[in-house]
Order: C-alpha cells, then sequence, then structure tokens
C-alpha cells in the first residue's frame, strides 16, 4: 500500500475515534437527571431576647431573627420579620426565647380559656358598654382607671332633728357624687359576645380597628385589683354606676420599656356644690315674672 493511501487511513481512523468519544460524551450528559430547586429546610424566625410583659410595646431591642429549622425547631404562624412586630402591644406575656406570632398581639376575644394573674392580685370582671367601656375598644394589656359615679336616690341627704333624732331627706338638693376610685389598673382579658351571622347578600362587617358602630355593645373587662379594690369595685356595680377610661400605655413604662407604677393623680371626687364653688358652674337663679292681672268673674 502506498505511503499516501495509509496515511490517510490513519487521519479516517482517528477523525472515527474523535466522533466516536464526542457521541459518548454527548449521550452521557443527555443521561443525566435534571437537578430541581432546592428544598427550603430553615425559615428566619423572629425571638424574644428577654421576657416581655403584658401590654408592652414592642422594640428592636427586644427582638432577634435566627434560622430555625422547619420541621422540628419552628412555629407554623411564627414571625419571619422583625419588622412585622416592632410597635405593636402585647396580648399576652413573653418569655425569653419565644417565637413571636400574631396570637401574641391579637385583640379579638369571644374566649378565654386560660387567665395569668399577677401574684397577690385578683382578676374582677367589670361589664361595660359603648359609652361606659370606651366604645368597647379596651384591650388586653390595656390600662384604666375605675370611676364611679352615685345618684341623688342612692346617696340621700338628709338632716336629724336633734329633739327626737328623726332623720329627714332633704328634697330639691342634687346629691349626685362622681369619683375616681382606683387608676392604673391592667386588663388582664375582655369578652366580646360573638358577631351576629351576617344576612344572605348583607355587606361584610367591618373588621375591628377600622371603625366602632354604634349598636350598644357589651364587653366584660378583667382587671387586676387588689382585694380592697375588688370590694369598692363590687359595691359600685351593686349601688351605683362604673366607668372605664382609658389611660395611655406610655404612663406605666420607663425608657426601656421596663413596667413600672402610674402615681396616682389623687382627685377630689365631683358634687353639684363642687362644680359651682371649685368649677364656677353657674347656679340658676330665680326670675320673677310679672302676670297682666286677671278678670275677676261677677
Amino acid at each position: 500500500m502506498k505511503r499516501s493511501n495509509r496515511l490517510v487511513l490513519l487521519v479516517g481512523v482517528f477523525l472515527a475515534v474523535i466522533a466516536f468519544v464526542g457521541i459518548a460524551l454527548l449521550l452521557g450528559g443527555g443521561s443525566k437527571t435534571p437537578t430541581g430547586p432546592a428544598v427550603v429546610t430553615e425559615l428566619p424566625t423572629v425571638i424574644a431576647t428577654r421576657d416581655v410583659p403584658l401590654g408592652v410595646t414592642i422594640t428592636a431591642d427586644m427582638l432577634k431573627v435566627e434560622p430555625r429549622k422547619i420541621d422540628t425547631d419552628r412555629k407554623t404562624t411564627a414571625f419571619t420579620s422583625a419588622e412585622l412586630v416592632i410597635g405593636n402591644v402585647t396580648r399576652r406575656p413573653l418569655t425569653i426565647g419565644a417565637q413571636l406570632e400574631a396570637a401574641d398581639f391579637d385583640t379579638s376575644s369571644t374566649g378565654i380559656t386560660r387567665l395569668a394573674v399577677p401574684v397577690g392580685q385578683r382578676g374582677m370582671s367589670i361589664q361595660v358598654d359603648q359609652v361606659s367601656g370606651v366604645g368597647t375598644v379596651i384591650n388586653t394589656g390595656d390600662y384604666v382607671d375605675v370611676i364611679v359615679g352615685f345618684t341623688g336616690d342612692k346617696f340621700p341627704v338628709v338632716t336629724l332633728n336633734p329633739d327626737d333624732e328623726s332623720i329627714t331627706v332633704v328634697a330639691g338638693v342634687n346629691s349626685t357624687s362622681v369619683k375616681m376610685l382606683i387608676e392604673g389598673r391592667q386588663v388582664l382579658g375582655r369578652l366580646l359576645p360573638p358577631p351576629p351571622a351576617a344576612a344572605q347578600g348583607a355587606a361584610p362587617a367591618p373588621s375591628e380597628g377600622t371603625t366602632t358602630s354604634l349598636t350598644g355593645q357589651q364587653e366584660i373587662v378583667i382587671v387586676g385589683v387588689t382585694a380592697a379594690q375588688a370590694e369598692i369595685i363590687k359595691f359600685g356595680q351593686m349601688d351605683g354606676s362604673i366607668s372605664l377610661v382609658l389611660r395611655s400605655a406610655k404612663d406605666f413604662v420607663d425608657e426601656l420599656g421596663n413596667p413600672i407604677e402610674a402615681p396616682p393623680t389623687g382627685t377630689e371626687g365631683v358634687t353639684l356644690k363642687k362644680l359651682t364653688t371649685d368649677f364656677a358652674v353657674p347656679i340658676p337663679e330665680l326670675v320673677e315674672a310679672i302676670l297682666p292681672a286677671q278678670a275677676t268673674r261677677p
């Protein structure tokens, strides 16, 4: 065989080997199983870095965000970002290391299964309506004052006859008396009646926090009080009228968010006489009216 023919044969064999190797690599690469998206096993989780009492506004220094395993270490309802909870008010106490979730800030309540009463206090329930209960927007963790009023029929003005020591009720005197008796008590829980069932085709009711309808709705507010304060509230419920006054939460925390006792204001109460003497409420004056003479019958 000529040398040129052998060279052509060798080149052909070499090219055939290269083609075979290329086809093998191409087929081998196509047989690989395509990889899918990575499986998420952890999610960022908002965690309390300290114990946070009931009714405290959340700040950034109370939180940290750490990855937690979804299957074993993380609550399914836990927040993923601290920005979602900063500025919210705790509606139940938080312990250090707790994962924050929406239930920690929930203000809707139609039932209470457990109530945490502070040591040395009593949980006292007060039924209020939209007038006596600040529109029924009082929530768990808020602070309230208790004001009591007694009308004249419950608190009559009397005189004592020194001769026979008989008692006579003085008529025509306004004996209404109002006094703020208890200040700065924290709300431990609240009970709202279940929302009425919506009629077919009716518009949905507005969500809580957006507006308040004047429906005469009532609620039960449970406050933490001392034994003596519980007696005062009970007396007011039986023989007077009780209203709750909503306080600012900032009155009961220091700059670091730690709970403090707000100093009492020490009000003196109000009667009609006090309104006229201390607040210059004018006393009605007797106006003499001259009537024309009437003709007499013969």
